[in-house]
């Protein structure tokens, strides 16, 4: 089904740039940065052919199934917020998602949505002078994916047997992402990481394993730092500040 553009525009009030095919949402918002374009710029595309995720990854973009974005932020906050501001716009993914399906996400640090133990959106952050780029992508019509992220990801489809308007998804989207940056900046990190703390089943108290190149930690999770990582608590009681890696349930 044709992405209703206009829909969108009439309901959020910065611009919208469409792409039936685009290489990376992330890569076009970055030249709208660099152009000095306004706070909630948004990049929405059909596909994309080089679809970014974490740490070089490829985000799989299947053709008008999924919800490939990106947001220009111009937020009042420092470098030292980039963690914690991933965390809030994962509230208000699954926000989005449970206002446009009332389906209920967990969340797992630090940038995966998550339905039935499986990955439903993720979401990339880069700054950019003082702009961050924030990449959101979701899986909402997906019937399938490829066999080597099959037994990781899920969509909104599969999950409940239904499709979705991405252009509901996406205005609802939009408003969370400004509610929850409003709220970072209003009130500060402690009120997103005690919200994030409250709605993630991996915040805290959860066998998890953690891969960081060549080497993986295992261990429980013990709560986020006050600027947003992750703690693990080792078998021997000693714990580990986790900065980036890929957690996984043991």
């Amino acid at each position: 089904m044709p992405f209703d553009l206009e829909f969108v525009r009439q309901n959020w009030p910065q611009p919208v740039s469409y792409f039936a095919t685009i290489d990376s949402t992330m890569l076009e918002a970055t030249r709208l940065a660099e152009a000095g374009c306004a706070h909630g710029a948004v990049v929405v595309a059909d596909e994309q052919t080089a679809g970014q995720g974490r740490h070089g990854r490829h985000w799989h973009s299947e053709p008008n199934s999924g919800l490939y974005i990106s947001i220009v932020l111009r937020p009042a906050l420092g470098a030292d917020s980039l963690p914690v501001l991933t965390l809030a716009l994962g509230l208000a993914a699954a926000d989005a998602i449970a206002e446009a399906t009332n389906l209920e996400c967990d969340l797992r640090w630090p940038n995966d949505v998550m339905m039935d133990g499986h990955k439903v959106a993720g979401i990339l952050v880069q700054l950019l002078d003082a702009a961050a780029i924030a990449g959101i992508g979701v899986n909402v019509n997906h019937s399938a994916f490829p066999p080597e992220i099959a037994a990781e990801a899920t969509s909104l489809r599969i999950v409940s047997n239904r499709q979705y308007s991405r252009e509901h998804l996406l205005v609802s989207l939009l408003g969370a992402v400004d509610r929850y940056c409003a709220v970072l900046a209003a009130e500060g990190k402690d009120k997103i990481l005690a919200m994030f703390s409250q709605r993630s089943s991996y915040a805290r108290n959860k066998r998890v394993k953690v891969e960081q190149g060549a080497s993986i930690l295992e261990g429980t999770t013990a709560g986020l730092d006050p600027s947003g990582f992750l703690m693990i608590r080792r078998d021997d009681g000693t714990e580990e500040l986790v900065l980036a890696g890929g957690v996984r349930p043991v």
